[in-house]
């Protein structure tokens, strides 16, 4: 489809969506589509407009919304979705063409057209919300609607990755007629041409989706709906799952909850689980806005000190493992850059570190953490961090947290000296582990310019149109991180979706953005 963008598989793990690890789902027939499903998730949409959003909001948007662009399951080079196809119109990656499917039309009959697709991408820029997806948007100049098909995106600078950007959810296709072109949508409402409508929505509660009969693109609905439960703590919604009140539970199931599940799968209960390799991470940000976090003495030292073998041990349980690089294990440009520069945690070398730099007594540091977007092992996780660097003798770790919401204004208004962060990926590439956190404005919303990283390294990867072959800069730019400790890598997780017995598709409803595919899921019919 793209004359400019490899084929290669750069992600192995991605790719292996449909490898189960020990469990799996048998298929069904198209009349299983009759019953609606219900999802269980406690992982609840930030906002409903996807200029605002650079989270797990997307899990909404891919159901709801479409992209010019998508990754359908098993593939790690984006795919047509709203576009009949899509290709690069020079040798230098800087001017990228799609020309729209025929008869597109947005939930409520309006039409979809090129304009309405450069309305979209313009008003991201022009809102501009901190800590948004204006940030994925860095190398687009301007964008033309050549006629009401074809539309063209003009870039500032050679960029392969580009088409990957266009099929992240935040790039959704919204309508002129209700999304406002300076603002934020504040009605509560969603309009948008993906495989459902959105019926209903109340916050923190449920999502209630239809198949949307005028929808065309890759998807195949093998339902007629979903409902979307909000959870704000795990155990409720396992409980949920047990008692059959929901049919599938995916993100912020618990390591003991996942082992639970297998143990009473073996023992004849009406469950399964699905585990797959994945790629979220998890990583602690380091204001530079607070003195002590300022200082690279006190982050390499907590570098030094935090054994990450014992946190995925003790709070992971076999659900996660350590991650040593920004970039995790499966995706092309990995390294062991944390491990090769610290080795295996050490107080004596940590002290030596904070002596050399003055810093004498325990220091003083805040830890902040979510309680309602990654799961309910995030208070357990950070337990276990202050416990290892408390007990080091050379911290003294206060811990605090919040709701998701305030969270994010909190990280965003530079409020935390020190806070967690989960992510997952916008695409399958390295670039999407390291672009989002660097530069004046990150998904991250600290500041941080390593400059090789942005004027140099960054770039030279983009002109490279085989990604595979772009693996030396980001070696390089992870070897950057490390020196500067601004983010640190604890882990990496595997993908767990448990379910009723009853239910089938869920080996194939994993995005290689790990989003959750809805349509693919669906009753069993026969045995």
């Amino acid at each position: 489809m793209f004359r400019r963008t490899s084929r290669r598989r750069t992600g192995a793990a991605l790719a292996s969506i449909a490898a189960l690890g020990g469990c799996g789902l048998l298929p069904g027939s198209g009349s299983g589509a009759q019953q609606g499903i219900t999802v269980g998730t406690t992982s609840e949409p930030s906002t409903l407009d996807p200029a605002a959003s650079w989270d797990g909001s997307w899990e909404l948007y891919r159901n709801v919304f479409q992209t010019l662009v998508a990754f359908p399951t098993g593939s790690t080079s984006p795919q047509p979705d709203a576009a009949q196809s899509c290709r690069f119109r020079d040798r230098t990656s800087r001017t990228f063409t799609c020309t729209l499917r025929t008869g597109l039309t947005f939930s409520d009959g309006t039409k979809l057209d090129a304009h309405a697709v450069k309305y979209s991408i313009d008003r991201i820029v022009k809102i501009n919300v901190k800590a948004g997806p204006k940030g994925l948007l860095s190398s687009l100049d301007t964008v033309t609607a050549d006629d009401d098909l074809t539309v063209t995106f003009h870039l500032n600078k050679p960029d392969a990755t580009f088409p990957y950007v266009l099929g992240a959810p935040a790039m959704s296709i919204v309508d002129p007629a209700t999304y406002p072109a300076d603002r934020l949508r504040d009605d509560g409402g969603l309009t948008g041409s993906g495989p459902y409508t959105l019926e209903s929505y109340k916050a923190g509660d449920r999502a209630v989706l239809k198949k949307n009969i005028g929808y065309q693109g890759f998807a195949q609905p093998e339902n007629d709906g979903v409902t979307i439960r909000y959870f704000h703590d795990s155990t409720t919604m396992v409980d949920a799952l047990k008692s059959k009140r929901i049919d599938v539970t995916y993100r912020g199931i618990t390591a003991d909850e996942v082992e639970d599940i297998r143990q009473e799968k073996a023992a004849g209960k009406p469950l399964q689980l699905i585990e797959n390799s994945g790629t979220e991470i998890r990583f602690l940000v380091f204001n530079p806005k607070d003195p002590q976090a300022a200082n690279p003495a006190v982050r390499r030292a907590i570098a030094q000190v935090v054994d990450r073998d014992a946190l995925v041990a003790k709070v992971y349980k076999g659900t996660a493992e350590p991650l040593y690089s920004m970039v995790p294990t499966g995706v092309n440009g990995h390294t062991t850059s944390f491990f090769d520069t610290f080795g295996s945690p050490s107080v004596p070398k940590a002290r030596d570190i904070l002596r050399m730099a003055g810093v004498n007594g325990p220091v003083p540091l805040t830890f902040w953490y979510t309680t309602d977007r990654y799961g309910s092992s995030m208070a357990a996780e950070f337990a276990e961090l202050k416990r290892q660097l408390d007990d080091s003798g050379l911290f003294d770790v206060t811990l605090k947290s919040r709701p998701w919401k305030t969270y994010t204004e909190g990280f965003q208004a530079g409020d935390f000296p020190v806070f967690g962060r989960g992510w997952f990926p916008d695409f399958p590439d390295p670039d999407n582990f390291i672009a989002p956190f660097v530069g004046e404005e990150n998904a991250v919303g600290t500041p941080y310019e390593p400059r090789e990283i942005t004027t140099r390294l960054i770039p030279q990867s983009r002109q490279i149109s085989d990604r595979g072959a772009a693996s030396k800069q980001f070696e390089r730019a992870q070897d950057v991180l490390v020196d500067d400790v601004r983010l640190l890598p604890l882990w990496q997780g595997r993908l767990c979706i448990a379910a009723s017995d009853d239910i089938a598709g869920g080996e194939r409803a994993l995005d290689p953005q790990t989003v959750l595919q809805m349509w693919e899921l669906h009753r069993k019919t026969s045995w």
